[in-house]
């Protein structure tokens, strides 16, 4: 298959590449960022807030991994996280279906579920995709905006759409500063002690192209553990003590549900801190 990855520069996007080529597809690399410090794929230049320059990258594709957006909220002004991940997210999800591929994956976030879940608690645990839609900012609203027009245009085109709502990613060597974090239950309390290892959210992305779905869907995609070294009930108890749990918890599981990944996907996260770094 012939695979567009969107965002091909940042972090989820590097490692989609090289996963899917490691798994025999043809991809095309594609970042409005096309300078590297590091040896690479070479990527394509485009400004995916144009239509005709995500049309064109989209030519001759199978399907596409859009993983090109502002990533987070507060790097750029609110009304530009909006109306450019927005402007980007519709562009190329509307140039798939003109020019009828087959499947569109693409990043949503975990963000569209409440977070930061700091100022307001969650309603439960673990969070699961019924805890939708709750965006507390403009780059949270960008994604539940873009899961809206992603179900649209499923019904127009009949063109399976997966949203994979991404938790904060790390790669390997982020993991060294995990220590620091361990003394206090507020840190990282804002996503429930969530994370993704780079190395998952990258086949995250292709086993959402090879699995049976018809539709638009949407997963949250995160590691099957805490970030914290503490056991994950005794971090609820001091820190949201009145949010129920609805089911026992292992130890140190996450309280972003992965079911459902599991179940549609057929995803399981293969990574973990405890795996990189020796306790």
């Amino acid at each position: 298959m012939r695979i567009c990855v969107t965002g091909a520069s940042g972090k989820v996007g590097r490692a989609t590449v090289e996963d899917l080529r490691s798994h025999g597809y043809d991809v095309t690399a594609v970042d409005l960022l096309t300078v590297r410090e590091h040896s690479g794929p070479v990527v394509v230049g485009a400004d995916l807030t144009d239509a005709t320059q995500a049309a064109e990258v989209l030519a001759g594709m199978d399907a596409v991994v859009h993983v090109a957006n502002h990533p987070a909220p507060d790097l750029v002004p609110p009304t530009r996280t909006f109306t450019e991940n927005v402007a980007m997210n519709f562009n190329v999800l509307n140039a798939a279906v003109a020019a009828g591929l087959s499947r569109v994956v693409w990043a949503s976030s975990e963000t569209t579920l409440g977070l930061p879940f700091s100022d307001i608690p969650p309603e439960y645990v673990p969070v699961d995709e019924q805890h939708y839609p709750r965006s507390t900012t403009a780059y949270a609203l960008s994604k539940v905006v873009s899961e809206a027009m992603a179900i649209e245009l499923n019904r127009w085109s009949q063109i399976p759409m997966i949203a994979l709502r991404f938790s904060n990613v790390y790669e390997v060597e982020d993991y060294g500063l995990l220590p620091s974090l361990w003394d206090d239950v507020h840190a990282r309390d804002f996503n429930l002690w969530a994370y993704i290892d780079v190395r998952d959210a990258a086949s995250a992305c292709r086993m959402a192209l090879e699995a049976d779905v018809s539709g638009a869907e949407s997963v949250i995609i995160a590691a099957a553990d805490t970030i914290m070294n503490r056991p994950t009930r005794e971090l609820l108890a001091e820190r949201f003590p009145d949010v129920p749990a609805r089911r026992e918890l292992a130890e140190f599981e996450t309280l972003l549900s992965i079911a459902r990944a599991r179940e549609l996907l057929g995803w399981e996260p293969a990574h973990s801190w405890r795996d990189e770094l020796a306790l």
